[in-house]
């Protein structure tokens, strides 16, 4: 079987992966491969952290892949896999209040949660939070030694599939829904987020989720001294600028939960656009007997990408997938 996969992001480069591995003729199109969503993101696995009331399919779409990155990492090489977990901090009455939230929500899903003094963890956090939680199973990767280390492995072309293509994976992220794409209507908007990426000796090793003021951060810490901070979220169509406003509000923030980070060298300001949803959850299943979807995963590509390279491989073979589909099917909203 010939496939074509339009898309060279982390969902499409994956995809083509486990595919290739499958047996199949897979080629990738895409004319700026790995330079989209995927490339801007931090790669938090955090189906914990992550978890939001109601998306309770997503969640198990999620824990499902999370259960699958080591594997899936040990097979690339060197991609900044970590699991040290990730450490969520409040220093107001509120966000203890929005902490306190979450532990019952992680709690009424059986998810695991502990309460903790973040500062035991992490002494170099500010001595003005008043609370945290861990949860030890969110973990991280750096999407862009993963984008490089599946460009190694899948050949990726320009332009569109020629003749003689049995079936064709649209895995174009924010662009799927976008009039006049090679696969139009999908219900998939681009939305907008900024990030940031600062060079130090960070003292941290936990990923850090700050809740400070009703705002709230990320930094992810790398052991190259990379540290990641975002992000901003924002409906701006198909821009990808920068905002003044936006990199103050995430360095204000940041540098509020670890000051350290204001000595830190300020590398990159960058935009990318997550492929949103109507539902927050991503559109996977058959358009047509020729077309696959692969695409809408919103804030969870990174961590999305094994399962559904995983789903989207069994499709292609016409086995049967190994969770529910029914959920993610792209016509749920019609």
């Amino acid at each position: 079987m010939k496939v074509a996969v339009q898309g060279a992001g982390i969902i499409g480069l994956s995809v083509a992966w486990r595919a290739l591995a499958a047996g199949l003729d897979v080629t990738v199109y895409d004319d700026a491969p790995a330079r989209g969503a995927s490339n801007v993101a931090a790669g938090m696995l955090a189906p914990v952290a992550e978890a939001y009331f109601g998306e309770v399919d997503l969640l198990r779409l999620s824990l499902a892949s999370a259960a699958r990155w080591p594997e899936f990492a040990a097979g690339l090489g060197e991609v900044g896999y970590r699991d040290d977990g990730t450490l969520l901090v409040g220093r107001t009455g509120d966000d203890l209040r929005e902490l306190a939230r979450l532990r019952q929500l992680y709690a009424d899903w059986d998810l695991p949660a502990e309460k903790v003094d973040p500062r035991a963890l992490e002494p170099s956090l500010t001595p003005r939070l008043r609370g945290g939680l861990l949860t030890p199973g969110d973990h991280q990767v750096d999407p862009r030694r993963v984008l490089a280390a599946l460009r190694e492995r899948v050949p990726v072309a320009a332009g569109y599939p020629s003749d003689g293509v049995d079936v064709t994976v649209i895995a174009t992220g924010a662009w799927a829904g976008r009039p006049g794409g090679a696969v139009g209507g999908l219900p998939v908007r681009p939305v907008h987020g900024e990030v940031l990426r600062l060079r130090g000796k960070p003292s941290i090793r936990h990923v850090i989720r700050g809740y400070i003021d009703g705002k709230y951060v990320y930094i992810v810490p790398r052991k190259d001294g990379e540290v990641v901070v975002g992000a901003t979220t924002a409906e701006r169509g198909f821009s990808t600028r920068v905002t003044a406003e936006g990199v103050r509000d995430l360095l204000d923030t940041a540098i509020e939960v670890l000051p350290e980070l204001a000595e830190y060298e300020l590398v990159e300001a960058r935009a990318g656009l997550r492929p949103g949803t109507p539902d927050n959850a991503p559109l996977i299943g058959w358009l047509d007997d020729r077309t696959l979807a692969a695409t809408g995963h919103y804030r969870h590509g990174v961590l999305l990408a094994p399962i559904t390279a995983e789903v989207v491989t069994a499709l292609l073979l016409h086995r049967e997938p190994s969770v529910d589909l029914a959920p993610f099917a792209p016509g749920r909203f019609s």
